[in-house]
């Protein structure tokens, strides 16, 4: 059963990104979410102690990526938490992301030999 995002006492959530798919985006004002967003029925977010593990899980050799932070009560009603790896509570999102609302976007570092340096500076709004 999802969780409101106002039961949580999570401030920000946070949004891995190609950048093409970021520039795409900014250009009409919404994402839509990715290929797999889009199969899921909505866009996956992470809290900010998931993002590196949700990096090293799902965009390990990916390059080019971004790092898009959110208010997470600015994403309204349609931000739910839902039970996913482990039973872990992740906020989904059921609807688009406007761009105008992001607080920032980030480059992330290229992977080398299959690892990525990750900094909790970065997760700082």
């Amino acid at each position: 059963m999802p969780i409101d995002a106002a039961a949580t006492q999570e401030t920000h959530v946070y949004k891995i990104v190609p950048a093409i798919l970021w520039a795409d985006a900014t250009r009409s004002g919404t994402f839509t979410g990715s290929d797999h967003d889009r199969r899921d029925g909505f866009i996956h977010l992470s809290a900010g102690a998931q993002v590196r593990e949700t990096l090293a899980k799902h965009f390990k050799d990916q390059t080019d990526l971004l790092l898009v932070a959110y208010n997470a009560k600015a994403l309204g009603s349609a931000l739910h938490w839902e039970a996913s790896r482990d039973g872990e509570l992740f906020p989904h999102l059921y609807g688009s992301l406007q761009t105008a609302l992001a607080l920032w976007h980030r480059p992330l570092p290229e992977p080398v030999n299959g690892a990525r340096l990750w900094n909790e500076a970065w997760l700082e709004c």
